[in-house]
């Protein structure tokens, strides 16, 4: 009689996104479940300017952009779209920025 090697149970498949728990110890939701925003709403809600909130977000992880690589002597157009989680993680960090510096 044969008999099987003890086997790992099966994971779920995430499709390539973690779960579990993040650095501070709060669950971690997929990107594409959660909400997301634009700079537009970002801007207004921090009351920065678009631009700001651009430098801000451009290259956090997590974020999508959307780039439209544009030709030689063309505009560039990025859209970026800014999990609520992400937006709460730079926000922690800003926060916790200001606090050392007093």
């Amino acid at each position: 009689m044969r008999t099987t090697p003890d086997r790992k149970p099966k994971r779920e498949n995430t499709g390539g996104v973690s779960s579990g728990v993040n650095q501070d110890n709060l669950p971690v939701i997929p990107t594409s479940s959660e909400p997301h925003r634009t700079v537009k709403e970002i801007a207004e809600s921090w009351n920065l300017s678009q631009d700001a909130v651009r430098r801000i977000f451009e290259r956090e992880s997590g974020v999508f952009v959307l780039d439209n690589s544009a030709s030689p002597g063309k505009r560039r157009y990025r859209t970026l779209r800014i999990p609520k989680s992400v937006e709460e993680r730079v926000h922690r960090h800003f926060l916790n920025a200001q606090s050392v510096h007093k």
